[in-house]
């Protein structure tokens, strides 16, 4: 307990002066890294952002029913200073046979971090088979899930509207055997109001909270990279699934398309390396 009350109070340090539209909370001896306020209009920053389509043929292990695509503004776009992800029920000419379109935007190749400060200030969708996600993995692609790591900044499954999950996946802990550490929290206005959801990860620790609010926690744990793998790059994702094996236990409900996941802004904070010591005068 004496962990997470730390990390609420770091997570919660008082604002100061920025240019941006919602002040910057910079936690204490950390600095800002990258940011994207989404700015302007059109397509995402393509210097921040590329779109991940390599599962779109496998269901990404998950039997997901969405086909994502890549640089269609009707899937992922930027408009009135937000960033907007939207599902949408179509037959894309390319998608195979799916009956849905989504956009599942990723830093890899662009931005990948080893821990700091995460926050992102979203609203979501809440319609029965939407499955909206903040997360991270590995930056290093040649590492087989789970063996590198899953963080989970944010889950929310559109039939439990509401209610949003933090969690994380390792080698030894996952959902593939059941064993993956993971807590849900009710957020009642996820839907029609945004929140930031907050990632702090340090050496020692995973913690994971709601405007400032810190409720889950994953302790290092010894025994290798099975059970801590939370030590190497990760890149930042963020999509709307539709169905799956776990959005879609309840069905989709067709009403509930086209379903946007609205953000207003990214941003990532780390500690500044050490300076190197010099040497005494003599």
């Amino acid at each position: 307990m004496f962990l997470l009350a730390a990390a609420a109070s770091l997570v919660a340090q008082p604002a100061t002066a920025a240019p941006a539209r919602d002040p910057h909370r910079n936690p204490a001896g950390m600095t800002l890294v990258f940011a994207d306020e989404f700015d302007g209009s059109g397509l995402p920053d393509p210097a921040k952002w590329d779109y991940a389509t390599e599962g779109n043929a496998t269901g990404w292990g998950n039997q997901e029913k969405q086909h994502y695509t890549a640089r269609r503004p009707e899937n992922a776009r930027v408009e009135n200073g937000r960033l907007i992800i939207e599902a949408r029920a179509e037959a894309l000419p390319e998608a195979a046979g799916k009956a849905y379109s989504s956009a599942r935007l990723v830093t890899r190749g662009r931005a990948a971090w080893t821990y700091g400060f995460y926050e992102i200030k979203a609203k979501l969708p809440c319609g029965r088979g939407t499955w909206p996600a903040i997360w991270m993995l590995p930056e290093d692609g040649s590492v087989k899930w789970p063996k590198g790591g899953e963080i989970d900044i944010m889950e929310h499954v559109g039939f439990e509207p509401g209610k949003v999950h933090h969690s994380v996946h390792t080698g030894a802990f996952n959902f593939a055997n059941g064993t993956q550490k993971t807590m849900g929290q009710a957020v009642p206005t996820a839907c029609t109001a945004f929140h930031r959801y907050q990632l702090l990860w340090t050496p020692d620790f995973l913690v994971m909270g709601v405007d400032d609010d810190a409720r889950f926690m994953f302790r290092k744990v010894t025994g290798g990279r099975d059970r801590w793998p939370f030590d190497k790059p990760m890149h930042l994702l963020l999509n709307i699934a539709v169905g799956g094996t776990w959005g879609g236990q309840q069905g989709i409900d067709p009403a509930s398309l086209p379903a946007r996941m609205e953000i207003d802004h990214v941003r990532v904070y780390q500690r500044a390396p050490a300076a190197a010591a010099r040497p005494a005068k003599e």
